[in-house]
């Protein structure tokens, strides 16, 4: 009986040769952004890892004021969401906005302004744990994560940061200080509630609107007590599939 015809094996292995990298692309990036590059020699691993970590820091922290950037805060907010409703620790959510903010780049212009927006920043981290997250979500926007923040601290907590910012001075010139203030709104997740970091923005953003509306450079929170769920939440809560009957 033939035996049938089998195609030859080859001795030697086939490999795919890994795609071209962009090293001097990503360093540009670096430049650009003001990160230190990576020393020693390129075709080290801990060289490329060093390079790989500078581009992972650069994408999550904000370039101005070094806090963590929009696309990390709302990680951040997600993942608080989630713990929230899963271990039932209270959690506070902080919008923070700096009072006539234009005026101050109207006045003195926009380089004036970017050494304002590093000192709020440098304040905020001065003002809260290690553990929270404070992030520029805007022009002169900004907010904090608090996780573990006990109702009965939130406001204690948020009027520190105010008066933190209140009395500190930007120089600008030999002479010349400038003194800015912040309005702050905040709330509580509702522990043990499948909410959204949407509507959790929404709720700190209206008592946000609501300190401004009351003068500016005040904090406004919403009460604790006011963990009622709302609709929206009730629907998150009872209309997924793991609350339904299995038929």
């Amino acid at each position: 009986m033939a035996r049938s015809a089998q195609a030859p094996v080859s001795s030697k292995s086939t490999s795919i040769a890994p795609p071209e990298l962009r090293l001097e692309q990503a360093l540009q990036l670096l430049r650009q952004s003001g990160h230190e590059l990576p020393v020693g020699d390129p075709n080290n691993a801990a060289w490329l890892q060093e390079l790989i970590n500078s581009l992972v820091e650069m994408s999550s922290r904000d370039a101005l004021t070094g806090l963590a950037n929009r696309r990390s805060f709302d990680l951040a907010l997600a993942r608080e969401i989630d713990r929230v409703a899963r271990a039932g620790e209270p959690a506070l959510l902080l919008a923070l906005d700096i009072d006539h903010f234009k005026q101050v780049n109207d006045s003195h212009g926009h380089p004036t302004g970017d050494m304002v927006l590093k000192a709020v920043a440098a304040a905020l981290l001065d003002s809260v744990r290690p553990m929270d997250l404070v992030a520029r979500v805007g022009g002169e926007e900004f907010a904090i994560i608090m996780p573990n923040c006990a109702s009965s601290f939130g406001q204690a907590v948020a009027e520190r940061v105010r008066r933190r910012v209140e009395g500190m001075s930007v120089a600008i010139g030999a002479k010349q200080q400038i003194k800015v203030s912040i309005s702050i709104g905040g709330a509580f997740a509702p522990q043990w509630v499948r909410s959204s970091p949407t509507l959790w923005k929404e709720r700190a953003d209206v008592q946000l609107y609501h300190a401004k509306a009351q003068g500016r450079n005040q904090v406004c929170l919403e009460p604790a007590t006011v963990s009622v769920v709302s609709a929206e939440e009730k629907a998150l809560l009872f209309g997924i599939s793991q609350f339904q009957d299995i038929e």
